[in-house]
């Protein structure tokens, strides 16, 4: 159950539209809601002016999951994580010295948008990504040498986009897509 605002008549802002929309749509794709309830509830929200009209839009639906973030850090050595591991919705991989390596190829991806933050001192990285996967590196700051990626030729939709943001000090990082 979604708690009832404090104030009922207060105005709604875009994000709290935007928030409603989404959690209207997550709830029809996890099967919560029939396909006419939800575009009777998407066209509330969207003409909805204050947080008394939403409120009853969503107070039916299950609780929103919350966000999983997990921290791998090593001051030396190596991290890898290969095979069929848990991906979560933020991932936040920390080394001052070493090598990191990342096959999601295989890995349970469970949210549409997976962000992984580098925090790197020296060594190289590697991530491979899983084939149909949208990649954005626009949020990482390097260093020393630029990052090394090749989009696929052929892009197929429905895949996980893969945001990589933070710092790599002196290194490169390399990200590929499985089967290349």
């Amino acid at each position: 159950m979604t708690p009832l605002p404090e104030n009922p008549q207060r105005q709604i802002s875009e994000d709290d539209r935007d928030t409603a929309v989404r959690r209207l749509q997550e709830a029809y794709a996890e099967g919560h809601l029939s396909h006419e309830e939800m575009d009777a509830r998407l066209h509330t929200a969207l003409v909805a002016r204050t947080h008394g009209e939403l409120a009853p839009l969503l107070a039916s639906l299950p609780p929103e999951k919350a966000p999983t973030t997990s921290t791998i850090a090593a001051q030396g050595g190596r991290i890898k994580r290969h095979g069929a591991w848990r991906v979560p919705r933020n991932l936040k991989v920390e080394s001052a010295f070493g090598k990191v390596s990342l096959d999601l190829s295989r890995a349970v991806i469970e949210d549409s948008v997976v962000d992984i933050e580098l925090q790197l001192g020296t060594g190289r990285a590697k991530i491979i990504v899983p084939r149909d996967a949208v990649v954005d590196f626009d949020g990482l700051q390097t260093g020393w040498k630029d990052t090394h990626y090749k989009p696929p030729r052929r892009s197929r939709p429905g895949g996980p986009t893969i945001r990589i943001s933070g710092t790599m000090g002196f290194g490169r990082l390399k990200i590929r897509h499985a089967g290349r």
